[in-house]
């Protein structure tokens, strides 16, 4: 067992899915190392119904961090899955901390502001920007369906290990990439309870050495505005 850290950083104001530099730890678990098999049908079955989970759910708080060589942020938000929407509030560090404020997206749009400056609008970029990328994929985290199960082990899904994620009991699973993202296929790890509930999300993007880092139910859920 050895305990795991993760840092969270994410990136850029307006529409960007720009990113962080440094990675900062959000919370602290305990993991055990083993090598990667193919998955059980439990754990395919539970790894296929974890976005449904969310869209069931409704919504969920995360904390969101991207890599990023100016200093790094960190956007603290409420995700509403059917709506399709989200709000919270962007923080940064060094160069990327002039991009304080509020911020809000759709899968199409993203809205930021600051103490200074209203609201600006932009559209929310599929690619070039790796904020963007992260705001694009934690939408993307609900889904009114679940996934084909017996498919997920074909797409290259596999048991990674177990971990303790605030002191969720959670197997970590590597997933096929994310629907938008070809580019991140192999790269997708979830960390998902025992019925289903997905409590961390961590992918590579191939422009960051650092991954981008969702983490769920880091702070009380209020509905986006």
């Amino acid at each position: 067992m050895h305990i795991l850290r993760s840092r969270v950083l994410i990136a850029a104001g307006a529409v960007a899915c720009a990113a962080v530099a440094t990675v900062v730890v959000v919370v602290s678990s305990k993991s055990d190392a083993s090598a990667p098999r193919a998955l059980t049908a439990d754990e395919a079955n539970r790894l296929a119904i974890t976005r449904f989970r969310n869209y069931e759910t409704g919504g969920r708080a995360v904390r969101i961090t991207v890599p990023d060589t100016a200093g790094g942020l960190t956007v603290t938000a409420s995700v509403d899955f059917r709506a399709k929407r989200a709000y919270g509030e962007l923080r940064g560090a060094g160069r990327n901390s002039s991009s304080d404020g509020a911020i809000r997206w759709t899968p199409t749009q993203l809205s930021a502001a600051s103490p200074t400056v209203g609201w600006t609008n932009r559209p929310l970029q599929t690619t070039g920007s790796t904020l963007d990328t992260a705001l694009r994929i934690t939408l993307g985290l609900g889904s009114d369906r679940s996934d084909n199960a017996q498919l997920l082990p074909q797409n290259g899904a596999r048991q990674l290990g177990q971990e303790t994620i605030n002191g969720h009991r959670t197997d970590v699973m590597l997933g096929p990439g994310a629907r938008d993202r070809p580019d991140t296929e192999g790269t997708v790890k979830y960390w998902i309870g025992e019925d289903g509930t997905m409590y961390r999300v961590q992918l590579t993007v191939a422009s960051e050495p650092q991954p981008v880092v969702i983490d769920f139910d880091t702070q009380p859920y209020v509905p986006p505005k």
